[in-house]
């Protein structure tokens, strides 16, 4: 009995030194969770546990646990460096079956999908089609491509400008947009056509015989958009005319083969104040083709292609996984787990809902290791070893002692 309590107790030192050996090797490995040796008693009893002064018959290893506490974030400036910010892990899809990660130290392929760097794909929820958010039913490989992003045309332009409050009627008339005298103001924005041209919109402002009254011409391309528009003002320089502050344009035919553009100008910020003009406002939504400038990642995991033109596109947001359990997960090596049943089932979200943390991009997350706490557990297996090899030594020397005995 003796020598198999302390030859439990040498296999029990020697499977912390081995645990404790697995943790100082994976020091520097990105998102290392370290483990910990757990052990139990060995004790003999009779059929009904009735033995009152049953020796202990050693010791036995029970679990090897992983700790899954947060590291280090790391910050590296690389863009498919990913962090998880607290609770959850990347879900990845070895050959189609789905395995989880702390370790978000992704590359591309050479087919543009996200992987790990033993190739399995990092999985995202798809964006919907209607532009409304991302489907969290279903999972899709992040694949980043870097086509150009297409052109869109020019539908609402908003300009808000401040009319001099003084402005007297032009001496010239005619209204004629090549003769300055026949105006008082001018301003103009850049629009585009379904090819990405672009074209002038110029909108001109002309004072009237009654007061607070002006009339907006609209020019493209130096062509009319249609008959002037009266614009009103109460005593106070608030806008009256429009009414609701809109004027829908006659179409525009492009000479350049694109379609045909149909524009609604806002000036709904317009007011009439003081004694000088002023631009308040001018946006318009729409925009050329543009290149591909660079990959961002937001803390909500939203994965976005910036093109030059200013368009930021959504292509995906980033999947997390959380377990009821985590430390019931199976390592499958290559700093991925699996779940089982003691695990529970995996709840896929997204990062920042219910208990998922964020992403942090441009950051690794640091192995859970602490050194300093390694090398002291090895020097307290080395010991526990040596004194159950002491152990064994002695019960050697007293079995012999026994058989010396006439």
């Amino acid at each position: 009995m003796a020598f198999n309590s302390s030859l439990s107790g040498m296999k029990a030192a020697n499977a912390d030194l081995n645990v404790t050996s697995h943790n100082i090797a994976n020091v520097g490995t990105t998102g290392f969770k370290e483990s910990r040796a757990e052990f139990a008693e060995v004790f003999s009893t009779t059929g009904y546990g009735l033995l009152r002064n049953g020796i202990g018959a050693g010791v036995r290893l029970t679990n090897v646990a992983q700790q899954f506490s947060q590291g280090d974030i790391n910050q590296t400036g690389r863009y498919l460096d990913l962090a998880v910010d607290r609770e959850g892990f990347f879900t990845v899809s070895n050959n189609g079956t789905n395995v989880y990660t702390r370790a978000g130290n992704f590359q591309r392929d050479s087919n543009g999908f996200v992987t790990t760097p033993d190739g399995f794909r990092l999985q995202v929820f798809p964006p919907r089609a209607d532009g409304s958010g991302f489907d969290t039913g279903r999972l899709v490989d992040l694949q980043l491509l870097t086509s150009d992003s297409p052109p869109a045309p020019t539908t609402l332009v908003n300009l808000a400008v401040t009319l001099p409050g003084n402005a007297q009627q032009p001496t010239i008339a005619p209204f004629n947009p090549n003769d300055g005298n026949s105006y008082n103001e001018t301003t103009s924005v850049t629009v585009y056509d379904s090819l990405g041209v672009a074209h002038q919109q110029s909108v001109y402002y002309v004072k009237t015989a009654t007061p607070n009254e002006w009339q907006a011409h609209v020019y493209v391309d130096g062509t009319s958009m249609g008959a002037a528009t009266t614009v009103r003002f109460d005593n106070n320089g608030a806008l009256t005319l429009p009414t609701n502050g809109r004027i829908t344009l006659a179409p525009f035919t492009p000479t350049t083969g694109a379609g045909v553009l149909n524009m609604t100008l806002d000036i709904s910020g317009t007011n009439q104040y003081g004694e000088a003009f002023a631009k308040k406002d001018q946006r318009q939504d729409g925009y050329a083709s543009g290149k591909l400038n660079e990959f961002t990642v937001s803390p909500e995991g939203v994965v976005y292609a910036r093109y030059s033109n200013g368009v930021d596109r959504a292509i995906g947001q980033v999947a997390l996984t959380n377990f009821t359990n985590p430390q019931g997960l199976v390592s499958q090596g290559n700093n991925t787990w699996t779940h089982s049943f003691a695990s529970g089932e995996p709840r896929t979200g997204a990062p920042g809902t219910s208990d998922f943390g964020q992403v942090a991009s441009g950051a690794l997350e640091a192995s859970t290791v602490d050194l300093t706490e390694q090398l002291v557990n090895m020097i307290v297996a080395q010991r526990n070893f040596q004194a159950n090899s002491q152990m064994l030594s002695t019960q050697d020397q007293i079995t012999q002692t026994v058989i010396n005995i006439r």
